[in-house]
C-alpha cells in the first residue's frame, strides 16, 4: 500500500496540506479548499512532519523572495492531458503569465483553453506547478482555487504584477 507522508504548513498565505510519496511532491493544497481530492484508492495517508520538512523549508524560502524555482521531485497523479497541462505550467518562467488560450496552444489543444483551465483547477501541486501563472486572454486574474487574492499575492511576490496588496513580505 503506497503511503503518503503530510502534514499542515501554515504558511505567508495561510494553511496549506503538504504530502508527499516515495517519488516525490504529491500535494500542495490551501487547506480551506482541500476536500481530500488526490486520494487514491489504496493510498494510506501518515502524518509527518519530518518527511514534509524539505518542502516546508523550500516554500518558505519562496514566501520570503529567496528562491524562485523549487528543486524537489514531483509525483503529479493524472490524465495523460493534466499531466501535459502541468508540465507546461512548470515551463512559465517566474515572474512571467501566459494566458489559459496560450497554455492551450502549448499543449496542442488551441481551442482547449477551458479544458486547459479545468486542468488548472485539478492541479494537485499549487504553487510549485505554477497554474497561478495563468490569466485570461484579457489580462484579467482569471480563477484560482486559493482565491482570487492570493493568485495576485503570488504573482505581485514574483514580479508579475505591481504590488497591490500587503499580504506577503517585501
Amino acid at each position: 500500500m503506497p503511503e503518503i507522508y503530510y502534514d499542515r504548513h501554515v504558511s505567508a498565505i495561510g494553511p496549506l496540506i503538504i504530502g508527499v510519496s516515495e517519488r516525490g511532491l504529491a500535494v500542495l493544497e490551501f487547506e480551506k479548499t482541500y476536500l481530500e481530492p488526490h486520494r487514491r484508492p489504496g493510498d494510506e495517508w501518515v502524518r509527518s512532519p519530518k518527511q514534509v520538512a524539505a518542502v516546508i523549508a523550500e516554500l518558505d524560502e519562496y514566501f520570503a523572495g529567496q528562491r524562485r524555482g523549487f528543486s524537489m521531485p514531483l509525483d503529479l497523479r493524472g490524465t495523460d492531458f493534466q499531466l501535459r497541462c502541468w508540465q507546461a505550467l512548470l515551463e512559465i518562467p517566474y515572474g512571467r503569465t501566459i494566458s489559459y488560450a496560450e497554455l492551450a496552444r502549448r499543449v496542442d489543444c488551441p481551442r482547449g483553453f477551458r479544458a486547459v483551465g479545468m486542468a488548472n483547477h485539478d492541479n494537485p501541486v499549487a504553487i510549485v506547478v505554477p497554474c497561478h501563472r495563468v490569466l485570461a486572454s484579457d489580462g484579467t486574474l482569471g480563477g484560482y482555487g486559493g482565491g482570487l487574492h492570493i493568485k495576485r499575492a503570488l504573482l505581485e511576490l514574483e514580479g508579475a504584477l505591481p504590488r497591490t496588496l500587503n499580504l506577503l513580505p517585501a
